[in-house]
């Protein structure tokens, strides 16, 4: 398999900019072996290589990122592990209430790993914190999203408070929004901390790790795989595929895969006098009433106080974007910060970047032993924090034999659906996605 594309991303990763540099892993240097070649370190190459590494201590495992650690879309979303359903296509989330309790228990056991990982490397609070989410409603329609959702809720006994807009303002400073709905399962990351100490973790229990080292061709001989690089090979019986939509550039799933960047912006740290005009809590994090909405939160750490918001969607069948696009998404970002939070006008937007999600028509996860010996963990369906990590774990579990209801969980999908002609599938998406952004209204 020639590999002719590699990752494109746009803007800074703006988490990874917040901390100190890291030292660099050397890109590889010549021709080595290894048992499992993990192509990949995100949520889910990192935690593959974690969760064999802990099955099998004596494992031979060589991880390959094409970037720096970070920078790639691990570094780039928003940092919400999600442990409940969240369906982006729909229009509170839910879905079906079999399925969605089944996903759920997907989700918290990926936490709960994210969780124990977090705990045995002292990665601390600002890296991964169980601190819940706020689903906020900034429209009568959003409210009316966010009762539907706790209906559904009520069915699954999750546990939930609705907040009033006293409620609200008293959390975040702004007077912006209706309603929300508080559920407490979900885990807050610095995403671009968080994966850098998942990386120290492997590499401190003997995992080789090659930053700057993109697979260019990758080819099976005599039951051997051989992944070339720009200097170097690495050949191995098994490889574990951790590259989300950019397995389609390895020519697998074609037509299946459906690539949308997803653009964010964050402030610059704000003064004293910018914190206590802001008012609200130190910490909090909201996602949207409606899905097409903008995610919102507000960190303090590393790098000072700072507002993060997200929203805009682009299709992007070539997994490029134009040059303008985040500019434009910048002005975008500007509008819903200063809706949301006028006394603070004055508050520059130091960054705004895009991450690319991969998504399914039929979200299903392009998961399993694709050929022999070649394994793919990808197509997170948007939420590569919980569904990542939890892939990296099943396909971990499943190259070791090792009886898994993760693995049987992702096994029992269905393969990603064909996609239509791409000159129907690119206009119909394109239409979809402003379609839905316009009915969003306020909530953007």
């Amino acid at each position: 398999m020639r590999v002719t594309t590699q990752p494109y991303d746009p803007g800074p990763a703006a988490w990874n900019a917040l901390l100190p540099d890291s030292p660099a892993h050397a890109p590889l240097d010549g021709d080595i072996t290894a048992d499992v070649l993990v192509i990949g370190a995100g949520f889910t190459g990192l935690t593959a290589a974690r969760r064999l590494n802990q099955l099998d201590p004596n494992l031979n495992i060589v991880v390959l990122e094409a970037r720096r650690v970070a920078e790639g879309p691990a570094g780039r979303n928003s940092g919400f592990m999600i442990d409940l359903p969240h369906n982006l296509s729909s229009k509170d989330y839910a879905g079906a209430k079999a399925s969605d309790l089944a996903q759920t228990h997907v989700n918290r056991a990926a936490i709960a790993f994210a969780e124990q990982a977090a705990n045995d490397l002292n990665m601390g609070t600002e890296a991964f914190a169980l601190t819940g989410k706020i689903n906020a409603a900034a429209t009568t329609k959003g409210d009316a999203h966010n009762r539907d959702y706790v209906s559904h809720l009520d069915a699954m006994g999750e546990p939930h408070e609705l907040l009033d807009a006293v409620n609200m303002r008293a959390i975040c400073g702004s007077s912006y929004y209706r309603s929300g709905l508080f559920t407490p399962g979900t885990a807050m990351l610095q995403p671009a901390l968080y994966i850098r100490n998942l990386a120290r973790g492997i590499i401190e229990r003997g995992v080789m790790l090659h930053e700057a080292s993109p697979v260019i061709d990758l080819s099976n001989l005599s039951d051997n795989w051989h992944a070339k690089t720009p200097s170097g090979t690495v050949t191995a019986p098994s490889v574990v595929l951790a590259t989300n939509g950019h397995a389609e550039s390895f020519g697998l799933f074609k037509r299946r895969l459906m690539h949308v960047y997803l653009y964010a912006s964050m402030t610059r740290a704000m003064c004293d006098n910018e914190v206590s005009t802001l008012g609200g809590r130190d910490r909090w994090a909201f996602t949207p009433a409606d899905p097409m909405g903008t995610t919102v939160r507000r960190i303090s750490g590393t790098g000072g106080t700072r507002i993060v918001v997200r929203n805009g969607f682009t299709w992007a069948p070539e997994r490029v974007v134009t040059v303008d696009r985040l500019a434009l998404m910048k002005r975008a970002h500007r509008r819903s910060f200063d809706n949301r939070f006028p006394a603070l006008k004055a508050v520059e937007m130091e960054h705004v970047w895009g991450g690319l999600l991969c998504l399914s028509r039929n979200n299903a996860p392009a998961y399993g032993e694709v050929q022999p010996g070649l394994f793919s963990a990808c197509c997170q369906n948007g939420l590569g924090t919980a569904m990542g990590t939890a892939a990296g774990m099943a396909i971990a579990e499943r190259i070791l034999g090792v009886s898994s209801h993760l693995d049987e969980h992702f096994s029992a999908q269905p393969a990603p659906s064909k996609l239509p002609p791409p000159v129907i599938a690119n206009i119909g998406a394109n239409a979809v996605l402003r379609w839905k952004e316009q009915r969003a209204g306020r909530e953007l």
